[in-house]
């Protein structure tokens, strides 16, 4: 038995010899990933970027933003109901930590195109619009953040101060208006790993501009700043139109068409095609929502104009027709479901709202109709409002819709709108804080809501901003039925961030749902 110990021990020695020579010898190999590789592309980053940080918002926007506007009503006694505004601290945490690290491959994009020998100004400009665009997200969900020192971790930056959102919002102008100077000299960039505009570079030069209208007009009414922002607005749509290029018509629009809603080989998958069928389902349109489609006999609701004999947002109807549920009711009420969104299981050949192709959207142009129509309702452009409200109108159903429409000067817009009692009215105020209460920001907002449905958390950034649309507040709020002004910061960046923390909780106010970002403070 000893020498058969003595032979083992031998024997295993030799074998652990072998193997250590042997990985020595092929270490470098062994280790060398063969598909691989240590260096990206600007193009190679682009496009997952784009994707992550949309798909994000879009499932953001379907569980919070759309029970927060009264577009979907949770039917769920529980506690934590966002609709009732009992907003928990963990609802933070996904868009925070779904955002931040997709900035670092938006700003690597500007980084490498920077570089001796793979130059590309379009690219750099790409990267300053994109990044604006989602530094915009954060700093309108949470106020004061990490953004000048934001993603350095690799530089050794692991406790980034939080900046303060003027600060932010003054540096964005900085980086719109350099995107619009790089992309007008049209350096090409490579059109498969663009996934919103194929390559077309004066397209992403529209979308930079539009967004820095949207970014002007959230902090206008800011006295400290209005006079400036005022008179950019007036330049790039008065002045000087041919140096601010904006979105003109749904051609223009920043979209993600989703082609993998019915392939399993497509490149870009919506997210709503991850949620089960019984899920989609399960939220119920709202008494709001609902009541003003059915009120203006709203083409993007009548089968006519749909598909598999649905309307194009395919809403189901309930026994007694498209019936919503009042967002905001009581523990208790015993309401019932009626109208909900149709899930692709529900239809024979799978074109819902979860399987449209239509469905991310970064901006759109109805939206920058409505941004100009309300400058000029308030004389800060030329012309009254009332050209870019039909507009904004035939452009929001033309999204959907794109034969409904000839142009925008079609006169079955206004048509539409006046048998639908929404046409523009010169004689109303310009706004009236008392619910209900006719204005033309009422009459532009009401219609601006409907053209930015699921646009990740625009309708909630605008109604912080204006009052409007008025939605109506059930009795079984929360939070003394006060609209959620901000979110909370994430407890992880509490725990790995302290100081910072601390010192943007001194600056900003308490972290919690109710205190004002800058731009909502008197």
């Amino acid at each position: 038995m000893k020498n058969i110990k003595n032979i083992s021990s031998y024997t295993l020695l030799f074998v652990i010899s072998i193997s250590f020579f042997s990985c020595k010898k092929n270490f470098n190999e062994v280790n060398t990933d063969p598909i691989g590789k240590s260096t990206t592309t600007a193009n190679q980053l682009l496009a997952p970027a784009l994707v992550n940080v949309l798909s994000a918002n879009m499932s953001r926007n379907r569980s919070f933003n759309n029970e927060l506007m009264q577009v979907t009503v949770d039917i769920n006694d529980g506690e934590g109901r966002i609709f009732r505004y009992d907003v928990r601290r963990n609802v933070a945490d996904q868009t925070w930590n779904a955002w931040y690290p997709e900035l670092t491959n938006l700003r690597n994009i500007s980084t490498i195109a920077s570089q001796a020998g793979s130059i590309n100004k379009s690219y750099q400009a790409i990267s300053k619009i994109t990044e604006a665009w989602v530094f915009q997200l954060l700093t309108d969900v949470y106020g004061d953040v990490p953004y000048t020192q934001a993603n350095q971790g690799k530089d050794g930056v692991l406790e980034p101060i939080f900046d303060k959102q003027k600060d932010i919002y003054l540096d964005l102008f900085k980086k719109l208006e350099e995107a619009n100077t790089l992309l007008s000299e049209g350096a090409t960039i490579i059109p498969t790993g663009d996934p919103v505009y194929q390559g077309d570079v004066t397209k992403w030069r529209r979308l930079g501009n539009s967004l820095y209208l949207r970014l002007l007009m959230r902090i206008a009414g800011k006295s400290e700043v209005s006079a400036q922002v005022i008179a950019k607005i007036k330049e790039m749509i008065d002045t000087n139109p041919a140096k601010y290029p904006i979105i003109q018509d749904n051609s223009q629009t920043a979209k993600i068409l989703w082609n993998g809603t019915n392939s399993s080989t497509a490149v870009y998958s919506s997210p709503f095609m991850g949620i089960r069928a019984v899920d989609f389902r399960t939220p119920a349109i709202t008494k709001f929502f609902m009541d003003n489609l059915t009120t203006w006999a709203d083409p993007r609701i009548d089968t006519k104009y749909g598909r598999n004999n649905i309307g194009r947002w395919g809403i189901a109807q309930g026994p007694g027709g498209y019936i919503g549920v009042p967002s905001g009711y009581a523990a208790g009420s015993s309401v019932v479901k009626q109208a909900y969104f149709y899930s692709d299981a529900q239809v024979t050949n799978g074109i819902t709202l979860q399987t449209d192709a239509f469905t991310g959207i970064i901006m759109n142009a109805a939206e920058v109709d409505f941004i100009l129509a309300e400058a000029a309702a308030k004389g800060w452009i030329s012309t009254t409002g009332e050209t870019y409200y039909y507009k904004g109108i035939g452009d929001a159903i033309n999204y959907w819709l794109p034969t409904l429409f000839t142009n925008p000067n079609d006169p079955l817009i206004k048509t539409y709108a006046v048998t639908a009692d929404i046409d523009w009215d010169n004689t109303l105020p310009l706004d009236n804080v008392t619910a209900g209460a006719a204005s033309k920001m009422e009459l532009i907002h009401l219609q601006k809501y409907y053209a930015m449905f699921l646009v990740d958390f625009q309708q909630w950034f605008e109604y912080r901003r204006t009052g409007h649309p008025f939605i109506p507040k059930g009795n079984g709020l929360e939070n003394g039925g006060r609209m959620p002004a901000r979110l909370n910061y994430p407890l992880i960046t509490q725990s790995t961030n302290p100081t910072s923390y601390k010192n943007a909780v001194a600056s900003q106010g308490t972290d919690d749902i109710n205190t004002l970002v800058w731009w909502q403070k008197p």
